[in-house]
């Protein structure tokens, strides 16, 4: 479980096939900010651009660690399978402050972005979403782009599915990925852990007596 709340930016820095075909997915090796892997052990969880990974070799004192991450995996989100900078989120831990929302690292879908612009002292970001996902999105809910926690403020639904608006402040833009997004860039979304369960208890879902 994680909150959304970056911790650190990290790079891809190497990419290497698990096998020969499409069933196949890719071992990552990735490069963490200095001492950002202090206390991180192999098998722990990382959120990588809002992905929950498994590390499977750590090396701490050279900053560096490796995932696996699987061919399904991989179809289900963007960025994962190049080098390049990612979003990332050590797991959270009993006890710890919730500043964010409460995010499975499980992405629902892929958004493209349409819009992002300065708006004063922060940015207006609008995400075009799948429509599978237009439910689960609501004015001042909270929805996951990247793996960073952000608060909804505006929804309009399109033939499409639904586009999104958020407004980032400085400091987001800054310390996250997030810095880098331009028209047409694919994200990673994760919808509210709360509002996918409240679809199923009030979805037209058979019930057992």
């Amino acid at each position: 479980m994680f909150t959304g709340i970056v911790s650190g930016v990290g790079r891809i820095v190497k990419v290497r096939a698990l096998g020969a075909g499409a069933s196949f997915g890719k071992a990552l090796s990735i490069a963490a900010p200095a001492g950002w892997l202090a206390g991180t052990a192999v098998g722990d969880s990382i959120a990588i651009a809002g992905a929950c990974m498994t590390v499977v070799s750590l090396d701490a004192g050279a900053d560096r660690f490796a995932v696996e991450v699987s061919a399904e995996s991989l179809a289900a989100t963007r960025g994962l399978d190049a080098p390049g900078a990612i979003n990332l989120e050590k797991a959270l831990r009993a006890g710890d402050r919730l500043d964010g929302h409460l995010v499975s690292g499980h992405v629902d879908g892929v958004g493209a972005v349409t819009h992002f612009e300065r708006a004063g002292e922060s940015w207006a970001l609008r995400v075009a979403a799948p429509a599978a996902l237009a439910p689960f999105l609501a004015l001042k809910g909270s929805i996951a782009v990247d793996g960073v926690s952000l608060t909804v403020n505006r929804v309009a639904d399109t033939s499409a599915g639904c586009e999104f608006s958020v407004n980032l402040i400085a400091h987001t833009v800054e310390a996250t990925t997030l810095r880098a997004l331009a028209v047409g860039r694919k994200v990673n979304l994760e919808v509210d852990l709360i509002a996918r369960y409240v679809e199923r208890m009030l979805g037209d879902v058979p019930r057992r007596a």
